[in-house]
């Protein structure tokens, strides 16, 4: 973690377990099944257990794979955000939480590809993964407790056109088959709703 990491991290401090999980329970009661909430937070859910699987690889071949799967992962997910949701929201009125959700994925995508550079089995590595695994539980904390709230409160065909537009772009940069294999929000309520890791 850079000096600059640090400073910020010391004097914006995380918010807790407790406060994360609150969020998620409010989102999840906003969600509808399988729309674009949904999707959402299942996405998010699967993206706390790939920094999980990656930090808790044994040996290099399978860090590397893990690696790859959240980087995978997140592209995707912040490709179909970026597409849809937050051009949505700059739309409805909500510029500023708009701005703030490009700005942070853009900070999550610079520093995973500054992972690609550092020995996937140094602690600098694991320094790095938890300084990212920490900016993307935070960004999921903002849109959870409050920034995406805010399109649930638009008529039924904004809604759906949302959802499909998500799926949509998801689907462009995973693919179908992998989408679809993951489950995407046929089991969020379920899935989202476990304990958050840290």
């Amino acid at each position: 973690m850079s000096f600059v990491d640090k400073v910020v991290a010391a004097v914006t401090p995380p918010e807790t377990e407790g406060q994360r999980r609150e969020a998620r329970e409010k989102a999840l009661a906003a969600a509808g099944t399988g729309d674009w909430l949904a999707l959402i937070l299942e996405q998010h859910v699967q993206i706390e257990h790939a920094f999980i699987a990656v930090k808790a690889a044994p040996d290099l071949a399978s860090r590397l794979a893990a690696q790859k799967e959240l980087a995978t992962l997140l592209t995707g997910h912040s490709n179909a955000e970026e597409a849809v949701i937050y051009p949505a929201l700059v739309h409805f009125g909500h510029k500023t939480h708009g701005m703030a959700g490009y700005t942070e994925q853009a900070g999550a995508k610079a520093n995973m590809g500054a992972l690609e550079y550092l020995d996937p089995m140094s602690q600098d590595y694991l320094d790095k993964l938890e300084h990212i695994r920490g900016a993307v539980a935070h960004h999921m904390y903002e849109e959870e407790s409050d920034r995406f709230l805010d399109l649930k409160q638009l008529a039924a065909p904004d809604q759906e056109r949302l959802t499909q537009r998500f799926r949509e772009e998801f689907e462009r940069y995973i693919g179908a088959d992998q989408s679809a294999g993951r489950a995407l929000g046929e089991t969020t309520r379920g899935n989202a709703s476990r304990s958050i890791p840290h």
